[in-house]
């Protein structure tokens, strides 16, 4: 029994001095300075840390006014029918997805067969003017018929052939690309691609054609929200200072932690005499469809624009009185990125998403831009 004790001490002993040889053999990873953190770039990703260079941009101050949100005037199309009638079918409901030419319902009208119609006897009273205006070109060429007659018959056929037209012109208006799916339904459809944003008919309703001479409903709203005009009020006094492609960023009450942006693209010739305000309109990108019509809204134009040295407003992490940014100096001797907390200095007051460095930063370097919050909770 002590034989086997003895064994097992000495086990243990030269166990114990195999795993002092190999830690001492294993080099010490290095440690980060006070002021740096170091990750690695798994810890980056999984974190959303992205960076950005320090590089002069166009800043400015900020003028601030109300607007709203409308549809773009090219991407809304508001649907009327052409025809008198009785819906009977309805395809497209409220915000459904559509594209141009997609069916959006049917009409029963009487309209559509009358036009079917008068096309069918449009050829036929054609044909007929054709025929006798050639066999009167025969007769009159042969010395056999008056002169008058054959003027009669070829004003006869043309007259004739000018109705064929207008009836053909009609028909195809009321039944576009193969529509009606009968002498008696005209099938209306959607003439761009965008959201059902209202609908203002149900099965059964009768409906006023526009081409009846009546008081037309519209229908149909289709807009498409992937871009979107924000109209904006600027006081005259202010008028001289917005100018054409100024950066524009907009909040609504909606979604009060984003922030949207575009840029100037027209400004009104003219004041509302009440207001003394002039319209300013500037495009927003909108595929997330966050911004809808109508929406009020808090607008900052830039003005007095001027190249800068600027970072994101993002970028700056506030610590105290101090402000300081997360540098990125590439990769470590083990592979790790590294990130020099940097005590910066820049103006909070300019309006837009950047903001100018006043001191601690140089042109072409880069700093975090997304995720310094993360990295000053690891900063050492």
């Amino acid at each position: 029994m002590k034989r086997k004790q003895l064994i097992g001490a000495a086990f243990l002993a030269l166990t114990a001095v195999a795993c002092r040889r190999d830690a001492e053999q294993e080099p010490a990873r290095p440690t980060p300075p006070a002021n740096e953190v170091w990750i690695t770039e798994r810890q980056m990703t999984e974190a959303g840390i992205a960076t950005t260079e320090v590089s002069e941009r166009a800043l400015g101050k900020a003028l601030t006014t109300t607007g709203r949100v409308t549809f773009s005037d090219l991407r809304v199309a508001h649907v009327f029918s052409p025809v008198t009638g009785r819906v009977t079918n309805l395809f497209a409901g409220l915000g459904q997805s559509v594209k141009r030419g997609d069916p959006l319902g049917v009409i029963e009208s009487p309209d559509v067969g009358s036009a079917v119609s008068d096309l069918a006897k449009g050829e036929a009273d054609l044909a007929a003017a054709q025929r006798d205006y050639e066999r009167q070109r025969e007769l009159y060429q042969a010395h056999a018929a008056a002169q008058r007659d054959f003027e009669a018959a070829e004003a006869t056929y043309r007259k004739a052939k000018a109705e064929r037209d207008r009836a053909a012109e009609k028909a195809r208006l009321f039944s576009p690309s193969g529509s009606s799916r009968s002498a008696q339904q005209y099938l209306l459809r959607s003439p761009i691609d965008g959201q059902v944003v209202a609908r203002a008919v149900s099965p059964g309703m009768e409906v006023q054609g526009q081409y009846s001479g009546g008081t037309s409903t519209e229908l149909f709203t289709v807009g498409n929200l992937d871009t979107v005009w924000m109209i904006a009020d600027v006081f005259e006094i202010d008028l001289s200072r917005v100018q054409i492609g100024a950066p524009v960023t907009i909040s609504v009450v909606a979604f009060p932690d984003r922030q949207f942006t575009g840029t100037v693209d027209w400004i009104s010739g003219a004041l509302d005499p009440t207001t003394r305000t002039a319209k300013v309109r500037c495009t927003i990108n909108n595929r997330s469809h966050a911004l809808r019509p109508e929406m009020f809204a808090t607008v900052a134009i830039t003005t007095d624009t001027k190249q800068e040295l600027a970072i994101p407003r993002s970028a700056v992490v506030r610590l105290g009185d101090s402000m300081f940014a997360y540098v990125d100096h590439g990769n470590s001797s083990d592979g790790q990125r590294r990130f020099e907390r940097r005590v910066i200095a820049v103006d909070e007051t300019e309006a837009g998403n950047y903001v100018p460095v006043l001191r601690g930063l140089a042109p072409g370097e880069k700093v975090v831009s997304s995720g310094a919050i993360i990295l000053s909770g690891n900063a050492t």
